[in-house]
């Protein structure tokens, strides 16, 4: 059985980890506000761990045969997220993250791992795993900041 089902999927979510990464640098530059010095930094966090995602993804998708995507029109074709518009503010990008997090989760849940057993491929599995525990707790704090406000 063909694994390009998984591959395509990998490659998407590759997509949205791109997209996420340039999100993640225009929300670093342009926060603004009371809690600059610190969303500045988690942004920049969030952005350098996103970055290492992306190399993870693109070399499970070559160790599995594939071929991963690498520039940044067919990202935008293949995404499932939106790029960042606006100069949002505080709790609008908080809110923007919380739906993009749950998005890539959702799928990864639905699809991913899925699509990954059909292949008996327990390292994506494992993967997948990882990051939606990271992921799920990036969504708790988020949803938690804007509790406080």
């Amino acid at each position: 059985m063909s694994n390009q089902k998984l591959i395509n999927f990998l490659n998407q979510q590759l997509s949205n980890f791109a997209v996420m990464y340039i999100k993640l640098h225009r929300y670093h530059w342009f926060i603004q506000g009371k809690h600059f010095f610190r969303l500045h930094q988690t942004f920049e966090q969030l952005y350098n761990e996103m970055s290492e995602d992306l190399d993870v993804l693109a070399e499970r998708i070559l160790a599995i045969g594939g071929k991963p995507l690498a520039t940044m029109s067919k990202y935008l074709e293949e995404t499932t997220l939106f790029e960042a518009q606006a100069d949002d503010e505080e709790n609008e990008i908080y809110r923007q993250l919380i739906k993009d997090y749950e998005q890539m989760c959702m799928e990864m849940n639905d699809t991913g791992k899925k699509l990954a057993e059909e292949q008996e491929d327990q390292p994506t599995i494992d993967l997948f795993n990882h990051l939606l525990g990271r992921f799920e707790k990036h969504i708790w704090m988020f949803k938690a900041s804007i509790a406080l406000e």
